[in-house]
């Protein structure tokens, strides 16, 4: 066995698994290496993988070729598309997963992934080398500057891994530290020892180090719930999944639990708050914002009565479930005590409890867009150790730095996206123009183009650039030209197929639509509210032949010609809202605004517009936590 690859990954979670496929499929020689190879892809928190804005990253790193949707639709046990209630650019996908099945499905992926290796050890050094750089085209050794590069990884087993390009995905294991009350356990996981030493042989190469912190709630033994005092939840049942391949859903399907908590709970929650590692000053780095812990509620919700709680199965085979909603580091004894104040808990039985979790991270900032380090020429960073939090959020990154590492060893020009293209690219443009001040979670309102970046067209965004790169294989790329097609196909037809008054204003009336003074295309017609494809065609035959002739994904076919239609305007009104934001550079608010008294700005736009007072909007456009819809609200005022 040589030690030597062109590529090494290190970590094998969301965010490596997604890194060692990609750059494994795109040519390179690719050891993945992780401290345990039955926690592989191991789900830390939630065995959910999707939901608002991470879905959609999801179906784009479907559409790119990467595994994490068709796992997810392997090991799903609940599905459901959130936000149906709000505009197709809401609607993100979510699954809960069987947590050990999710494990062995992602190893079946990275065993049988050519020119794909696996390491068990633990990395404890980044190796790396002085290389003189010439400045500019007419530099000599006078005038070079010294940059480091990778030269490898020494491991706590003793061996040696040589290669140009290493992928450091090491999650929350970067010396770890888990706090439960007052008690402090060094762990990145929850019975598994943190990597020591690594961190330190990074930030040794003049990159930036900083702390943050995440938690994760009590696991519940199912035996000692009582059921029938929980609100009961179901998943969908329809066409819908995270893969564009793949087959539907195969395992039986779990339902999810709802309960509340009250104000015995919060009492009791409130009297262990002096032994909060949060409100003690045990812990001094920065939790996510969008996560908080239940003691955290408490505190900065103080008038709330109740919180929601979902009861979430961890499988198919085990009785353990994930209670949702309440994260804690607070004592054993008072968790236990609080949720045995829940009716439904009264005969509580727990696994294990919650904690919190401090972890190293790196500057994100110090990135280039292809995850590259600006310090070290073949370092290249992805997931939790950029400062984000959220496996999908992982995992997009490290499909892109596995992209981005196969190619700088093939010398191609680094695969980057757009954000108009792609919530992936949103995310990495982020990270590294603005940077992180807590843990990175992707909204849809982070997305200045929401309309373009659904989650029904990732295919359509991203599959012929995949396949370009050589990611998206023939079969993938087959399937999307047909699926093209098919949707152009039912887009013409609308356009300029007729109806006539006469025959469709009966079934008009039965729909609770409009009648027809006259006759009209019908694309007229599908652009009315409460009007679908669906419940035309039995209306118009020709149209039923039409999409009955559709024989492969067919229900998906028709939401997304669907969906193009109805929100066409929308679509170019975005594409002028876009021009909008080149110019923002030259649009001066220095002592224009009082953000304080600006209510339609979000709480923490206002808190963070007030503190810094940017000279432009486009350095308002790159606060972190100010929202394109924050930007748009401060361009309506200009014009005002």
């Amino acid at each position: 066995m040589e030690f030597k690859y062109d590529v090494v990954v290190v970590g094998a979670g969301h965010a490596g698994c997604e890194a060692a496929t990609a750059a494994a499929k795109l040519g390179a020689k690719t050891c993945l290496i992780t401290m345990d190879m039955n926690k592989i892809a191991q789900m830390s928190c939630n065995p959910a993988i999707g939901g608002i804005a991470k879905g959609q990253i999801v179906r784009e790193i479907d559409a790119l070729g990467g595994h994490t949707g068709e796992v997810t639709d392997q090991t799903a046990i609940q599905f459901r598309m959130l936000n149906r209630s709000k505009g197709p650019a809401m609607w993100s996908p979510r699954a809960q997963c069987d947590r050990g099945k999710f494990i062995w499905a992602w190893r079946n992926v990275l065993e049988n992934t050519p020119n794909l290796s696996i390491w068990q050890d633990q990395v404890v050094e980044l190796l790396t080398e002085e290389e003189k750089t010439p400045r500019g085209e007419l530099a000599n050794a006078a005038c070079s500057v010294a940059q480091r590069r990778v030269r490898g990884l020494r491991t706590l087993h003793g061996a040696f891994f040589h290669a140009p390009c290493v992928i450091i995905t090491a999650g929350t294991f970067l010396n770890g530290l888990m706090h439960i009350g007052r008690t402090k356990i060094p762990g990145g996981r929850c019975a598994e020892l943190p990597s020591l030493h690594l961190s330190e042989s990074i930030a040794a190469c003049g990159i930036t180090v900083g702390r943050m912190k995440t938690g994760t709630p009590v696991r519940i033994d199912g035996r000692s719930v009582d059921f029938s005092l929980m609100q009961r939840q179901d998943g969908e049942s329809d066409f819908h999944k995270f893969s564009y391949m793949g087959e539907p859903r195969q395992l039986p399907q779990l339902p999810c639990w709802i309960t509340y908590t009250n104000e015995a709970v919060h009492e009791r929650l409130r009297a262990a708050l002096p032994d909060s590692p949060l409100y003690n000053g045990q812990i001094q780095s920065i939790g996510p914002r969008y996560c908080p812990s239940i003691e955290t509620k408490l505190v900065t919700f103080a008038e709330r009565t109740e919180h929601q709680l979902f009861l979430e199965p961890e499988g198919t085979s085990t009785n353990e479930y994930y209670l949702n909603g309440f994260s804690s580091s607070l004592p054993i004894d008072a968790q236990i005590e609080a949720l045995k104040l829940i009716p439904a808990f009264r005969n509580l039985q727990i696994y294990r409890p919650g904690y919190a979790i401090e972890y190293d991270y790196f500057d994100p900032t110090e990135l280039r867009h292809s995850l590259e380090s600006k310090k070290v020429d073949g370092l290249f960073l992805a997931g939790q150790v950029n400062g984000t939090t959220g496996y999908e959020e992982a995992a997009g990154q490290g499909l892109v730095a596995g992209v981005n590492a196969a190619r700088k060893l093939a010398g191609q020009e680094p695969f980057i996206m757009r954000r108009d293209e792609s919530y992936i690219g949103v995310l990495i443009d982020d990270l590294v123009t603005k940077g992180v001040d807590e843990p990175y979670r992707m909204f849809t309102s982070r997305a200045e183009y929401r309309i373009l970046l659904r989650q029904d067209d990732a295919d359509a965004r991203l599959t012929e650039r995949s396949y370009e790169l050589g990611l998206a294989t023939q079969e993938r790329y087959n399937h999307w030209i047909r699926k093209k097609q098919a949707i152009n196909e039912i887009e013409d037809f609308c356009n300029n197929y007729s109806v006539k008054a006469a025959h469709i204003n009966e079934g008009l009336k039965a729909l609770g639509s409009e009648e027809l003074q006259r006759g009209c295309k019908l694309i007229d017609l599908i652009m009315r509210p409460g009007l679908t494809l669906s419940n035309l065609a039995p209306l118009i035959p020709t149209l039923s032949e039409k999409l009955n002739s559709i024989k492969d994904r067919r229900e998906e076919v028709i939401e997304a010609a669907e969906v193009r239609m109805k929100y066409s305007g929308y679509i170019r009104r975005e594409k002028e809202i876009a021009e909008k934001i080149q110019r923002l550079e030259n649009i001066r608010i220095r002592g224009r605004f009082r953000y304080g008294d600006i209510k339609s700005l979000s709480t923490e736009a206002r808190q963070k517009l007030a503190k810094i007072d940017p000279e432009t909007m486009a350095q308002a456009s790159r606060i972190p936590g100010v929202s394109p819809s924050d930007i748009n609200v401060l361009l309506v005022m200009m014009n005002r």
